[in-house]
């Protein structure tokens, strides 16, 4: 799994655990939904950690909350 392929996924699980919308995310967070829908459909696998903190605000969990995930643990290696 690639890190933006992680962040999808994470930001899809906070969502489905909290029962908010991606529309809803990105009005709690400030960010453009049209952001948030590139990064969760994969159009954007590169996701600023700026926007990451702004989701994480949105949230209400800390950037270190956001990756204490095991989607994290072994990753693949990005540079090849």
């Amino acid at each position: 799994m690639s890190i933006g392929e992680a962040v999808r996924e994470r930001i899809l699980e906070l969502c489905h655990d909290r029962e908010i919308s991606i529309n809803r995310l990105s009005n709690m967070s400030g960010v453009t939904q049209s952001t948030v829908n590139n990064i969760v459909s994969g159009r954007n696998n590169s996701a600023t950690i700026s926007t990451i903190k702004k989701l994480c605000d949105g949230l209400g969990i800390t950037v270190e909350e956001f990756f204490a995930s095991e989607l994290f643990r072994g990753l693949e290696q990005e540079i090849k």
